[in-house]
Formats: structure tokens, C-alpha cells, sequence
């Protein structure tokens, strides 16, 4: 590992770049055990941290036809099944070959909270003890989830209560699929999960390379065979992780977390900022390759007497120009801590249809959530949550 970087199993910041890695810097977290790998259960790998490509290898590797591993994920990601022994058409010899060197994962789900708008959030305990939280969101005509990506986040946005927990550690390929997973159980009976968002806890451009393996298993047609459009990233604005990702065989949507039109705004919000600014962050986007019915979505949060002038509008349209883009508003989520508020709704639909007026594509998020402490910026893993390892 380079100097300076963190580890993908432990780390711990406090301040928001401490030892920071970007996303050209992160070891891959790819475990394929060989034929001498442990029999622990303890230490095998879940079967959820492989691609599909990767368990073809070994399935060959193990004398086994690659095909047999298109069957695994057919039962572990759409037939759902909890143990080697219910895939029936692998024959004995590959299931047990699986229970020798794999483990079946599943989260602990160690709080369920239930909000008047049907969304559900959920603290999941790792088996290190460490906590993470995801959103179930219901829609008119289906459901959301929103998933992280880290314990904690190193970015230390102000207006974030997630970057107040600093970041713990990044999560395994495993840990951000079973996410989708044990939301999928709080379904009610025939529905499924269409879209998923990276907008939870952590950023996700930071475990850049476990976040796309993540990516390959949502999309696989073997895997949970959702559209590639039905997925969004979100990022503070990593500049060399948008460029790599831009040029990933997977084109998921991409969400720039804006929040400011000034770097003097942007940097006090968003310490991101410093090390790259509008000025950078806004040609990185132009340089962006986009589908030709694709948009970048500006993600801005709006908070009274911060961000929410019409003069802030203006400067929005004008950074913006020359972009093929959308901005998603974001009345500001307040939890008990908070040293921002929410602006007035007047203000909010004057902020929108400054922008509609100009011919900007703008819509307002209503957060669903936040009588749960489950809206965007109000995640927080507090409990329990074991000190964190030393960096």
C-alpha cells in the first residue's frame, strides 16, 4: 500500500482529508480464495463480494463449468436464498465446494424506524460491531433505496451530520450489496427495488473500486438486473474519480453535490472544495462523456440566509452554462444539532422558478425521512459504534 493511504479494512479521520485517498489509490478489495484458502467459516468470504466474472474464474479454477456461477447468482440474487444447500440444479460436488471456501452473508438489522411517509430506516451491525444506516423509500409507482458506502465519511461537509462520526472504515463489496438485499425484505409482497443511490452514508467515490464491483452486481442479468439508469452515484466532487468514471463500462447517473455558486460558500460547506474547486469541478464536468438523453444532476442544498437567494440562482445559471445538466434542490434537512436552517417554502419555489424561468431543468426533493432522522445529511451510525481503529 502507498504511504499515506488508508487502509479499505480500518481507518479513522479526523479532520476531513486526513490521509485521504482518492480513487486511483485504492487497493483492490478482491478476495477469490484459491484451492488452499481457509475453511474457517469465519474466514471465508461472502459469496456477495465477488462479480460474477470473478466467480466463472474460480468456479474453472475449481474444475467446474463457468456457467455454474450464472447459476449462483440466479439463486442468491433473484431466487434470494439463504444457504448453498437450496441452489438444487448445482449438483453436490459444486455446493459443497462453495460451503468450503464461501459463506452466505446477511446483515443484522439492529434498528427499524418507520416514517408517516412509509419509508423505513434501517441501522444495520456489521460483524466488526460497526453500525451503518440505510433509507427504504417509498414511491407512487416503486421503491428506492438509498445505500452507503462507508462508516462515517472523510469529507467533513458542515451541514452533514454523517461527517460529524469522521471516517471509520470503508465497506466491502458484500456490505453494499446486502444492503439492497435486507431492504428488498421490507417490501411489501411482489414489489422490488428499481432504483438505487449511492446517497447515504460515506462518499462513494472514495471506495471507488468496491462501489463499482457493487455496480456489476446491481446490473448483472444474472445479478439483480437493474438498469444501468436506475442508479445514481453522488459525489462531493473527487475530480480524478469523475474522470475515471466517466470512462467505466458501467454508466450509472452521476449526482455532483454542489451547495454553493462562490468558492468562498462552497469551501466553508464542502472542505472538498479546497483541494478542487468550481472552477475545476464544473470543467471536469464538461469534460464529462455523456449518452445523448443523459444530464449531470447538480444536487443543491438550500439553507436560509446561505444559499438560497435569487442572486445565488443567477450565479448558479451562470457557472453552470454550457453544461447538459439538471439541479435537484434540496430544502436543508435540520436535525437537533444543526447550525443551518431550512428556508422558508416561499423562498423555495422562488429559487426553483427563477431557474424554470431561465429554461433550467430544476426540480425541489422533498426528503423523505426526516420525522426519522432518515433524510438526506441526517445519517449518523451512533449507536453502538466501538472506537475506531487507529489509522
Amino acid at each position: 500500500m502507498k504511504p499515506g493511504t488508508l487502509s479499505p479494512e480500518a481507518c479513522s479521520c479526523s479532520s476531513p482529508f486526513h490521509d485521504l485517498v482518492l480513487a486511483h489509490d485504492l487497493p483492490s478489495a478482491s478476495s477469490v480464495p484459491s484451492k488452499d484458502a481457509p475453511t474457517e467459516a469465519s474466514q471465508r468470504p461472502f459469496i456477495q463480494e465477488l462479480t460474477r466474472l470473478e466467480l466463472r474464474l474460480w468456479m474453472e479454477s475449481q474444475g467446474f463449468p463457468a456457467y455454474r456461477a450464472d447459476q449462483v447468482f440466479g439463486w442468491v440474487y433473484q431466487k434470494r436464498v439463504s444457504g448453498f444447500g437450496e441452489m438444487g440444479n448445482l449438483g453436490k460436488k459444486v455446493q459443497q465446494a462453495l460451503e468450503q471456501n464461501f459463506r452466505m452473508g446477511a446483515l443484522e438489522t439492529g434498528e427499524e424506524h418507520r416514517s408517516e411517509d412509509g419509508s423505513i430506516k434501517y441501522r444495520f451491525v456489521l460483524e466488526d460491531g460497526r453500525s451503518i444506516e440505510s433509507v427504504l423509500m417509498p414511491h407512487t409507482d416503486h421503491f428506492t433505496v438509498c445505500i452507503s458506502s462507508q462508516v462515517g465519511c472523510a469529507m467533513g461537509c458542515d451541514f452533514c451530520m454523517t461527517g460529524t462520526m469522521g471516517l471509520i472504515r470503508h465497506l466491502s463489496v458484500a456490505e453494499i450489496v446486502m444492503q439492497v438485499l435486507a431492504a428488498g425484505q421490507g417490501l411489501p409482497e411482489g414489489e422490488t427495488i428499481r432504483n438505487i443511490v449511492f446517497m447515504g452514508m460515506g462518499e462513494p467515490f472514495h471506495n471507488y473500486e468496491n462501489v463499482m464491483r457493487a455496480l456489476e452486481v446491481f446490473t448483472d442479468e444474472h445479478g439483480l438486473n437493474l438498469s444501468q439508469r436506475r442508479i445514481t452515484v453522488s459525489t462531493s466532487g473527487l475530480l480524478p474519480a469523475i474522470r475515471r468514471f466517466g470512462r467505466e463500462r458501467v454508466k450509472a447517473n452521476l449526482a455532483v453535490s454542489l451547495n454553493g455558486v462562490t468558492d468562498a460558500v462552497r469551501s466553508q460547506l464542502m472542505p472538498v472544495n479546497r483541494a478542487y474547486n468550481l472552477e475545476k469541478l464544473v470543467q471536469a464536468c464538461k469534460e464529462y462523456p455523456l449518452e445523448s438523453r443523459k444530464r449531470i444532476t447538480f444536487e443543491y442544498i438550500l439553507m436560509k440566509g446561505v444559499t438560497d437567494s435569487l442572486e445565488d440562482a443567477k450565479a448558479l445559471i451562470k457557472l453552470l452554462h454550457g453544461l447538459k445538466f439538471k439541479v435537484n434542490l434540496i430544502p436543508f434537512n435540520e436535525s437537533p444539532k444543526s447550525k443551518y436552517r431550512k428556508p422558508e417554502w416561499e423562498q423555495v419555489r422562488a429559487f426553483q422558478q427563477y431557474l424554470l424561468d431561465r429554461g433550467v431543468v430544476a426540480t425541489v426533493r422533498i426528503s423523505k425521512g426526516q420525522d426519522i432522522q432518515g433524510a438526506c445529511g441526517q445519517l449518523v451510525a451512533r449507536k453502538p459504534q466501538p472506537e475506531a481503529l487507529p489509522a
